[in-house]
Parts: structure tokens; sequence; C-alpha cells
């Protein structure tokens, strides 16, 4: 009796290639960012909705209300021509404000949630990603809020407005291109530094301390020019002072990039801004690593 032999070729095993810290770093960033723009899709009704009520209502009574009541605005004399001067400052600086918000409401705000009782920082940081990465997911996310808000906020600011009012824009691309980017960066980067210094009970503080005075010496409502008339003696004090306020860069740099009315100039806008993404990043990542290590 003949037996037949059986043979086995071997099997052949395919081993891939671990991934990198890099790789695996760079696929959970994207996941975390992913999951936030599917949220914001989710509630992009409420984020508009909240996006456009403060630049409508300051667009709203400064220039279609005190209009209609006859009552001046501008601060250059009564009449069409200070009216339209003002309406363009204003435009851009509700632009800038409202950039400026959505880095405090899209990272502070949100990230003083998570720090709160619930500690939902803890899923996060299980990402497979460094801790760091996790709080500059939180700059992206919110920069990218900022940008869809100029873009919904700017035609709106520039159609609210009485007869005979109107803002004078002059669309300037390469500075749009850069300088509103930079700027969101900037505002939410400031908003990881406040969500990160700020315990969840003190939020209320934190509007009346911080966001409030940046909002009202940002040059929403005047341009930084128009402040020299201000002085004590010979010395410019409130120029000067509000040279630290990193809102007054961004509302500048909203005025070179939608008109062409005067403003500071684009070589001390630009690396100011970037100084201050800088700073804040730096306070903002150490800050976060030590309260999730916390």
């Amino acid at each position: 009796m003949s037996t037949n032999a059986v043979t086995h070729s071997p099997r052949t095993v395919e081993l891939h290639p671990t991934r990198t810290a890099f790789q695996s770093s760079r696929t959970a960033l994207a996941a975390l960012l992913l999951r936030d723009l599917v949220v914001l899709g989710k509630n992009f009704r409420e984020f508009v909705i909240r996006t456009v009520v403060q630049p409508f209502l300051l667009c709203f009574v400064f220039l279609f209300v005190f209009p209609k009541i006859g009552q001046s605005i501008g601060g250059g004399g009564a009449g069409s021509s200070s009216e339209t001067v003002f309406a363009t400052v204003l435009v851009a600086g509700v632009v800038g404000i409202s950039i400026m918000f959505q880095g405090v409401q899209s990272v502070a705000l949100q990230m003083a949630q998570e720090f709160g009782f619930t500690r939902e920082i803890e899923d996060r940081v299980q990402a497979p990603c460094p801790i760091w990465l996790v709080a500059i997911e939180k700059v992206i996310g919110g920069a990218i809020q900022g940008l869809i808000s100029a873009a919904i906020v700017l035609p709106i600011a520039s159609f609210v407005h009485a007869r005979g009012v109107e803002a004078q824009l002059s669309l300037h691309w390469l500075i749009i291109l850069t300088m509103v980017p930079l700027a969101c960066i900037a505002m939410t980067s400031l908003g990881l530094v406040l969500g990160t210094s700020f315990e969840p009970r003190n939020i209320g503080l934190m509007f009346s301390f911080v966001v409030l005075p940046i909002t009202f010496l940002g040059g929403t409502y005047y341009q930084w020019t128009r402040l020299a008339p201000v002085k004590i003696g010979g010395f410019h004090w409130l120029q000067t002072l509000v040279l630290i306020n990193p809102l007054i860069y961004v509302n500048e740099g909203m005025r070179a990039a939608f008109t062409g009315i005067p403003h500071m100039h684009l070589y001390i806008i630009y690396p100011v801004l970037i100084g201050f993404c800088v700073t804040f990043l730096t306070i903002g990542l150490r800050n976060f690593k030590r309260r999730v290590l916390s």
C-alpha cells in the first residue's frame, strides 16, 4: 500500500511595520479635529446665531437706529460723510470682535467646561498623542470657527445700515488670506490661556476683568490712529496703553484687509500678532499640561 505524501508549503506571514509616533499623533490629531467639525456641523444653527447676534446688534444700533433718530455718530460732526467713515470703521471692527469672541467661546468656555467636575478632558488626553497636541487641536478647531464667523459677519455688517449710510469696503486679498487666519490663531491662543488660567467657577471674573476691557479698548469703534488727542501733557497715554491689547492689532489688521482707511502699519501688526501667538501658545500649553496632570 502506497501512501501519498502531503507536503505543506510554509505559510508566509506579512509583517506590517509599526506606525511611528509622528504618524500616530497625526492620525489622532486629525480624528480629534474631525470630531469637533462634526459636532460643529450638527450644531451649526446655534453657531450661526451665537456668531451673528452681537455684530448684528452693534451695526443695527449704530448704523441704522442712530441715523434714523438723528443722533450723530463717528465723532466727526453730523452728516453722511462722518457716518460713512464710522460705518467703515465699525464693520472692520465687528469682524475682529467676532473672531475674538469665537476664540473665547470655542476654546476658553469649552475648556472650562471640560476641566470642570465631569473632567471630560480626560477622554481627549487618552488619544495616542502628546498632551500638548490635544491643546493644539483646540486652537486649530477654534481658529476654523473664527474663519467661518468672519465669513458670516462681514456681509451682514456690510448691509445692516440706514439709507445714506454705507461702509466703504476695499478688499485686499493678500492681506485677507494672511491676516484673518493669523488673527484667528492669535485669538484662539488667547482663549487657550484664559481657559487654562481660570477655574470654571471664576468664568464670570474672566469676562469682567479680561474680556470686557479687551473689547472696549480693542479699537472696535475707533481707529488706533484717532487716539492721539487723548494725552496728558505731551504723552499719548491711551494710544500707548492699548498697545498691550491683542485685539487692537486684530481690528487694525481687519481695517487694512477690508477697507482703505488709515490704520496701523502692517510691518507692526504682523510681527506683534505672531509674537502674541507664540506667547499665548507657550503659556497656554504649559497651563494645559499642568491642569491635565493635576
